[in-house]
């Protein structure tokens, strides 16, 4: 499957917010049925949907594939707006549940299937959001549930961050990521994909203090969780935080403790299954393809055996 041939795209307008109009971008498979279970995938930080061995990996194991591109990512980047941008995760709510109400209406019951950022946004989703008991499970790909820093980094990280984000809504800060990660999954580097280096930039965008403090407010958030939806957390068998690529680069988790991820994951909900995902990547399904047959093989298994009626909603 492509991208071009094998997905349809269509805008969703949502509400005018602070910097004007507003909209997401929902993607199918052309392979779907609109008779079986379904899948809607939401991307990450500098990230957008561009994995279409994804969908048809679902379809092929009688899922219906959705993706969504959230506001100010990927399609749905508008020009007057600053990429990647929110004050607050629950901007990305509105969407979201669009999505599923769309899906739901076509569909049987839908599961969330979130990377990174996405799955932060996801996990307080599935806490707060609209319509979260239409969705029957939750699937974490490395979901993003603590800054990966030391306690004495991160108090003052967003000690400033709450500190200048207050003066300016779009102070920022530039090269705060590492371009290694993107260097390890694009093909003109190190990796095997192709996207558009305009919606995710080798170097990254920006980082605006306050989105730093939106995500400091939605890790918090988390602290008493009560998602009753069963979740799988997929994460690789070891991370590193390096600055420039290494060969290690393409067997860890280079952006994510997975020491954080299984701690604060495993408290998410009521039945959480974590899943370790050998020699991954920070997004395990752009690992090898061994290790993503992995992570595939697990995630179908868990949704083969757990018991989603049971649970009450």
């Amino acid at each position: 499957m492509n991208l071009k041939d094998d997905y349809t795209s269509e805008i969703i307008t949502l509400e005018a917010d602070y910097e004007g109009e507003v909209q997401a971008v929902l993607t199918a498979s052309n392979h779907n049925t609109g008779q079986r279970k379904s899948i809607l995938y939401i991307h990450g930080y500098v990230d957008y949907f561009f994995h279409p061995h994804l969908g048809e990996t679902c379809n092929q194991n009688n899922f219906d594939f959705y993706a969504l591109d959230l506001r100010k990512h990927g399609r749905a980047l508008l020009p007057h707006q600053h990429p990647n941008y929110c004050k607050d995760l629950k901007e990305y709510f509105e969407e979201i549940s669009i999505a599923i109400r769309k899906i739901k209406n076509k569909t049987n019951p839908v599961f969330l299937l979130a990377h990174s950022t996405g799955g932060l946004t996801a996990s307080c989703y599935m806490n707060y959001g609209t319509e979260r008991n239409l969705v029957e499970g939750l699937i974490l790909n490395a979901p993003f549930l603590d800054f990966n820093q030391s306690k004495i980094e991160k108090s003052i990280s967003l000690f400033v961050a709450k500190l200048i984000s207050k003066v300016s809504d779009y102070a920022k800060i530039e090269g705060v990521l590492s371009p290694a990660y993107a260097q390890s999954i694009h093909k003109d580097y190190y990796g095997s994909w192709d996207f558009n280096l305009d919606w995710k930039p080798i170097h990254g965008f920006p980082t605006y203090f306050k989105w730093v403090t939106a995500i400091a407010r939605a890790q918090k958030s988390l602290e008493k969780p009560d998602i009753q939806s069963p979740v799988l957390i997929l994460h690789s068998s070891g991370s590193i935080k390096t600055k420039t690529y290494t060969k290690a680069a393409m067997t860890h988790d280079i952006v994510l403790n997975i020491e954080d991820i299984k701690r604060v994951g495993i408290k998410l909900g009521h039945k959480v299954t974590l899943a370790q995902i050998d020699h991954a990547l920070h997004d395990v399904f752009l690992s090898s393809k061994a290790v993503r047959e992995q992570a595939f093989d697990k995630m179908f298994s868990w949704l083969a055996q757990t018991d989603f009626k049971a649970q009450e909603h």
